[in-house]
């Protein structure tokens, strides 16, 4: 089978942007990832690109004015001054106000968007943002280290051109933002495996959600107990998936790799191994559908490393060796350098196969209540929110040689990127 054609997202600022002291969510995680994905030399089988920064409008086009001007309007030194509106927000100790904060909302959230955009277009087959898919921001505030919904912004794009668009989820925390987002519609199936019970956050999730209105049965929860093992979550993910995609027939995907669902996370819980995180990855891309991949939590930042440069590779078709290439943050992976480190834990597997046999048979049933794949009138289609310009273009200095409006629109030739035996360049 041809390798399918990838858009990668990358702005090497975002890795800059700091949540403060012992804050566990770090941007720097981000960098991590985009120097193992260049040493592991995968930048040569994919189109990269430094990703479009979403405007206020594209942010407002999901949260609310008064919400987006705060963000734009919000740094450390001034925060005091907007009093009751923290709170209103609710941007505090879990969503800190951090230097940047509007800036690194704008570089995630953009390409997201222009992940989807070139989807709609045919011009990739998969599109990644490791920076985005922060599932917990509402309409109206910030939730659980997430300021602006990425997803649900690319997922009303993507549906300009898609009749319907399946939302998985694999981060140990419900997705919570993008389910409330869609709750009433049948245009957007929300499917979430997760972590459930004990208060953990954000304490939605249970099985019995599934939807209201026209959206009733397209919102499907697979709550989780502690310490779910690679063959817990495997068997009950694949069935889930595949009947999912049979039943609702979606005609792009957009899927959320949290990969704070592995074992040896920082905050969470679960017993999953990079393989078994990287199987689903590559159980959804089998189904050869328009897919974006997100990144999400993850706060043990030398395995969102390995766990997204392994999924990387994954969407590439590339087996990459377990042994890490030399990179610029080799002392993170010590002591194994290793791309699969033992990330078993003792964490006792709560999920008993009673348990897991009992979840499966209510998933189940709850997608046979869905009708067939539901089917949408014919409508105008707007506008893509890109022009033909980036939006930078016309603030380009009209003396500067070589701005970086028209470095961005460059493409490598071919045959710059050969790396055969015969290459003479090859050491």
């Amino acid at each position: 089978m041809a390798r399918p054609k990838v858009a990668y997202f990358y702005d090497a600022d975002v890795g800059n942007f700091h949540y403060g002291p012992g804050h566990p969510m770090k941007p720097h995680r981000l960098a991590l990832t985009h120097n193992l994905v260049l040493q592991y030399n995968l930048w040569s089988k994919m189109e990269i690109y430094r990703p479009y920064r979403a405007t206020p409008e594209d942010i407002g086009r999901f949260h609310s004015t008064d919400y987006v001007n705060f963000l734009q309007r919000v740094t450390p030194d001034n925060y005091k001054s907007f009093g009751a509106y923290l709170q209103k927000f609710n941007v505090g100790d879990d969503c800190p106000v951090f230097e940047g904060i509007y800036d690194f909302c704008s570089i995630y959230t953009g390409a997201s968007l222009e992940g989807a955009v070139k989807l709609n277009n045919n011009q990739c087959d998969v599109a990644i943002n490791w920076a985005g898919g922060l599932h917990h921001a509402k309409k109206f505030e910030a939730s659980g280290f997430c300021y602006v919904n990425d997803i649900v912004i690319a997922i009303l794009e993507l549906l300009k051109y898609h009749s319907r668009v399946l939302y998985i989820d694999i981060d140990i925390h419900h997705g919570d933002g993008v389910e409330e987002a869609f709750y009433t519609t049948d245009r957007v199936m929300t499917v979430s495996f997760h972590k459930y019970g004990g208060h953990f956050f954000p304490g939605t999730g249970d099985m019995y959600e599934v939807g209201a209105d026209r959206g009733r049965y397209y919102s499907l929860n697979v709550p989780l107990k502690d310490g779910i093992d690679d063959d817990g979550y495997l068997a009950l993910f694949k069935p889930v998936i595949r009947e999912v995609i049979a039943k609702y027939d979606p005609k792009a995907v957009v899927l959320q790799c949290g990969a704070d669902s592995l074992g040896c996370d920082r905050l969470g819980c679960f017993n999953l191994s990079i393989a078994a995180h990287g199987a689903c990855v590559d159980f959804v891309k089998a189904f050869n559908l328009p897919t974006l991949v997100l990144g999400g939590g993850g706060y043990t930042i030398r395995n969102v490393a390995r766990c997204w440069t392994h999924e990387t590779g994954i969407l590439l078709g590339e087996d990459l060796p377990d042994d890490l290439p030399y990179n610029d943050y080799f002392q993170y992976f010590k002591p194994d350098f290793k791309l699969h480190p033992n990330t078993r834990t003792a964490v006792e597997n709560g999920n008993t196969p009673e348990y897991l046999q009992e979840l499966l048979a209510h998933t189940m049933e709850n997608l046979r209540q869905l009708d067939s794949a539901p089917s949408v009138m014919m409508q105008h289609v707007p506008p893509d929110f890109l022009i033909a310009a980036p939006p930078d273009a016309e603030y380009d200095d009209p003396d500067e040689r070589d701005p970086q409006s028209h470095k961005d629109r460059r493409r490598e030739a071919g045959q710059e990127l050969y790396d055969g035996e015969h290459d003479h360049e090859r050491d």
